[in-house]
Formats: structure tokens, sequence, C-alpha cells
């Protein structure tokens, strides 16, 4: 088994090339591996520190087993050499989890704030794994029916220019490590994943990531899996947003290279905030937090917005600077667009029909 081997080498401490990873992942999500084996090596790639090459070939595994969007008629193939790529920007806005800051759920708000502007958005995400509240968690309490087809997912998509891609219904390959994941209660690798394996083959991202030294690294792995333009952020104290309570560092993806700077609030025109400014809390409590930013509610939680939706503007090309972002941002906003986008995809997911499965 390449799972064994692979726990070996990486206690050791030692890297693993892309094609071991990309097995030994297969392994997993194929189910020949036992709980213990995969919390051993997630574990150890934690403590060693998981490589560019060693993401790289988990994200490949995982996308060759992912159930891909149909769009435009045509079925979305996740190694983004074969999508023609000039007939439409596609992004997502998903951090990795697990920051323990437990802020409100931002990249969710900007989603919706992006949405309202025009751009395709294709929002990536699940239930809290490491965190208090996933993006599927806060977004089901605000009305939006999870339990739905691919189909219906595709249409959303189509009709509206957002929908939801909950995990499970294009991951259920995972469900091996979901129970050692969730005994373990660490992030690991597959905190990381997540971001990586969009199943509309997003080629535009804003990345969260919970550690600084991260940024760089998941860039150059977004650029292998053939990612268009993307930033990876993050926030001073761990923080995996762009923060308005400090610094943040970012690393921008474009025409295969990679700029890391740090980008403050002052910069953009903000003041800091403090961290305790954007706590957010259980599902109840972020969907109210989201509503008010939606309604116009002033504040370093409609700044935070505000400034990763600017990130977002200008991953897909649509301004230059965060300012002018920021501007976009605000009138998506303040014009109403962004809610009426969180209203129409409420009404258009509870009219779908029902489709249930089993959590993994």
């Amino acid at each position: 088994m390449k799972i064994k081997s692979a726990i070996a080498k990486v206690v050791q401490g030692a890297d693993l090339d892309e094609r071991e990873m990309e097995e030994t992942m297969m392994e997993i999500i194929d189910g020949q591996t036992t709980p213990a084996q995969i919390g051993a090596l997630i574990t150890a790639l934690r403590i060693k520190g998981e490589t560019v090459a060693e993401i790289t070939g988990a994200a490949r595994a995982l996308r060759a087993r992912a159930d891909a969007l149909n769009l435009n008629n045509h079925s979305v193939n996740l190694d983004r050499d074969e999508i023609n790529i000039e007939e439409e920007t596609i992004l997502d806005t998903c951090g990795t989890g697990g920051d323990g800051t437990r802020t409100f759920n931002v990249s969710t708000a900007t989603a919706l704030v992006a949405a309202g502007a025009g751009v395709k958005v294709a929002k990536h995400g699940n239930r809290a794994v490491s965190s208090l509240c996933g993006s599927a968690d806060v977004l089901e309490h605000l009305g939006v029916n999870l339990d739905l087809t691919r189909s219906d997912v595709e249409r959303c998509l189509r009709e509206l220019g957002i929908g939801f891609l909950y995990a499970p219904l294009f991951h259920s390959a995972l469900k091996h490590a979901a129970g050692p994941r969730r005994e373990i209660g660490l992030r690991t690798i597959f905190n990381l994943l997540g971001p990586l394996t969009n199943p509309a083959g997003a080629s535009a991202q804003v990345m969260g990531v919970y550690a600084p030294e991260l940024t760089e690294k998941l860039a150059r792995v977004l650029d292998r899996l053939g990612t268009r333009e993307a930033f990876v952020v993050c926030g001073e104290g761990a923080l995996d947003e762009i923060s308005i309570c400090g610094p943040t560092r970012v690393s921008h993806l474009r025409d295969h290279r990679v700029r890391t700077f740090e980008l403050t609030p002052e910069e953009v025109g903000f003041q800091r905030a403090p961290l305790e400014a954007i706590r957010g809390g259980d599902a109840a409590a972020n969907a109210r937090i989201i509503r008010s930013i939606l309604a116009g509610e002033p504040g370093p939680k409609r700044e935070m917005v505000l400034l990763n939706t600017a990130a977002a503007f200008r991953a897909v090309g649509l301004d230059d600077t965060f300012p002018d972002g920021i501007r976009r941002a605000a009138e998506a906003i303040d014009s109403g667009k962004a809610q009426m986008k969180l209203d129409q995809l409420i009404a258009f997911s509870q009219e779908c029909r029902p489709f249930l499965r089993k959590a993994i």
C-alpha cells in the first residue's frame, strides 16, 4: 500500500513527490486505507509542512474523482488547459477554514457582493469541520437549500450567475477522510484542498489561508493547476481573509508569476479595527451579520467584505486597484444588488425538488 510507505517517509521528515502524493490520495479516496492510516498521514504532513508538490498531487487526485459541473453545454474538465478561458471567467472565494479566529463568514458575504456586481461566482464550501461555522452552515441558516441535484446547481449558475457548490455533492469520494478529520480537529492538508478543487473549474480565486507561509506556496499550487489569476491571503493573526485589523500577506498570481507583498488597511483608506469588531459566532449569528452588511450597515465588518470583494474584482479583471474595487463593491451593496442576489439564490434553491443525501 502506498500510504504505508508514504507515512514512513513523511515521519522521517522527507517530502513526497507529486506522483507519490497523488497515488496515496487515490488510495484514500478509493477506500483502500484505514482511518488510523489517514490520521497518521495528515498529522505527519501537518507537522512536517506540506510542500507544493504534495498539495498539487493531492489536489490532482481529488480533481480526478470529482463530479465536475456541466456548464455552457459542455462538461467542465478540471484540467485548466482544456478550458476555453475566453468564454467566461468563473470566480471562487473560498478560505481554508480552521484559522481559529472565529470571524464571520467573510468569503460567503464576498461571494454575494461579487455576484451582485455581475461576476459569475461558483462558491465552493462545506459545513464546519475545524472552524465554528462553515459556508454551508451560514447559507443554510440564511434560507438556502443545500440539497440540490447537480443539474439544479448548474442551472442556478447559468440563470442567476451564482451557485453554491456544496462539497459533499461533488466530492463524495472524501467520505473516508471525514471521520479522521473530525476526530483530529486540526487543520490539515484537507483544509487546503477544498479551495483547489472547485467543480466548476473556477479560473479566478480569492483564497484565504491560515498561515502566512502558505500564501506563496498555495499561489504556486494554483499556478500548477492552471488558475488564471488569484489572490492568496493571510491576515495578521492567522486570519484567512484580507484583514481590516492589521497587515495582510498577499501572494498575487498572474501570468504564471507570483508577487508577494503586504497590504495594510490604511493603504486603501480604512482605519484599523480590533479583531473583536469582526468576530462572528454560530450560523444564526453569522447569518444576521451577513444580512446587516447586505442591508448597508456601516462598520468594520462591511469594510472587511469591501476589501475582500475588491480582490475578487481584481482577480476577474474588472478593476486594477483595490480602491477601485472597493468603490464597485460598495455600489453593489448600497444599490441592493447584493441583497437581491441572496434573495434570488434562496428562492431558486427552495423551488428545487428535494434531493437528500447522507452527510459525510
